[in-house]
């Protein structure tokens, strides 16, 4: 055969299916989050000294079809690890699975991870026991990530799939082939902002930073932004001077971008943002007086709490007991009333009987 007609078609492994049950053969597009490469950063440097790498479950969601995955949390998972052998708590990874899924019940288990790079005999051991069925990931294929925390050295990630291989069963359970499959780190604008914060620190000896006002936020923003308006411009002057090649993708880009600008007067913008900084200086002293009002509160509670209850014979009780003496002296004179006409009318008794 010719060497322009040979060729090599690779596809992926499958396990053995189950009854009725349909394995996934599509392409799969992984997505990692910041916050779960923080995780397993973070469980990496609390691992024994004697430990050479640590693993973890990994949890997120899949797309409708299974071809896109989002790693968006993981935990830990103990292990020990040896030349001949390898144990893994497997009770442990199944109980807190269960509470993880019970708080979060969009997420799902999509695989595992491992702080090394290295693929072995006891990774394929692990892979086919997050793959398998029942509590792992069939019928689609668990996702293996590797980041390398060599000390010194930049932290590099890979995503792996897999099944089991063998000419027999009990072959099966302890290989595994592992193909590489794409993955991006994706993070938002929030993120993003903390991502560049802690970025900061990387250059001073302390290793620390400290956090920016809103005002400071945006004006960095604002100085970014018009950084990138002058790296265009420059770029653009440079292709009318003909000092610069001209990219179509690059014009047509920025002309989309040019497109969805709003058709504002400068007048008018800086109405709205005079009117919103009066909006914001109005919320700032509703917030202030509402606080000041709080604080009063306080010490007028904490005040009638130390001065106490009034102690028995003070100045309180004096009228109480002036009351009760006029009521006493009030009855005690209406019974000396009556005792006068009592006697009135013995008298006039006695003068008649006369």
């Amino acid at each position: 055969m010719a060497a322009a007609d040979s060729f090599l078609h690779l596809a992926r492994p499958l396990g053995p299916a189950a009854v009725n049950a349909q394995p996934s053969t599509a392409p799969v597009n992984v997505l990692i989050q910041p916050q779960a490469l923080f995780s397993i950063l973070d469980h990496s440097l609390r691992r024994p000294k004697d430990q050479d790498r640590v693993i973890g479950t990994l949890l997120g969601h899949r797309s409708d079809d299974g071809t896109e995955i989002h790693i968006q949390n993981c935990y830990a998972v103990p292990h020990t690890e040896t030349l001949e052998q390898v144990e893994v708590d497997m009770d442990y990874q199944k109980q807190m699975l269960s509470l993880h899924l019970r708080a979060n019940p969009k997420e799902v288990l999509v695989g595992w991870y491992a702080t090394s790079s290295d693929l072995n005999t006891f990774s394929a051991l692990i892979q086919n026991f997050y793959g398998q069925q029942g509590d792992g990931t069939w019928p689609h294929p668990a996702v293996h990530l590797t980041v390398s925390t060599e000390a010194g050295q930049a932290p590099e990630a890979r995503t792996y799939i897999g099944a089991p291989i063998g000419v027999t069963p009990e072959r099966a359970q302890d290989s595994c082939s592992f193909i590489p499959v794409p993955h991006e780190i994706k993070y938002g604008d929030a993120e993003r902002s903390g991502l560049e914060l802690i970025g900061g620190a990387k250059d001073r000896e302390d290793r620390t930073i400290g956090t920016i006002s809103d005002i400071e936020g945006l004006e960095r923003a604002v100085e970014h932004v018009l950084d990138m308006v002058d790296r265009v411009s420059n770029y653009v002057n440079n292709v009318l001077d003909e000092e610069a090649m001209p990219s179509t993708a690059l014009g047509q880009f920025l002309l989309n971008a040019l497109s969805l600008a709003p058709k504002v007067e400068p007048a008018d913008i800086e109405r709205d943002f005079n009117n919103h900084v009066q909006d914001v200086l109005v919320v700032s002293y509703l917030a202030n007086t509402i606080r000041t009002q709080i604080d009063l509160s306080n010490r007028l509670a904490t005040a009638a709490l130390a001065l106490g209850p009034a102690a028995p014979g003070s100045g309180d009780s004096a009228p109480t007991d002036g009351a009760d003496g006029g009521e006493g002296r009030q009855q005690r004179g209406g019974q000396n009333r009556r005792g006068g006409k009592q006697g009135g009318n013995r008298n006039e008794r006695s003068e008649r009987a006369e």
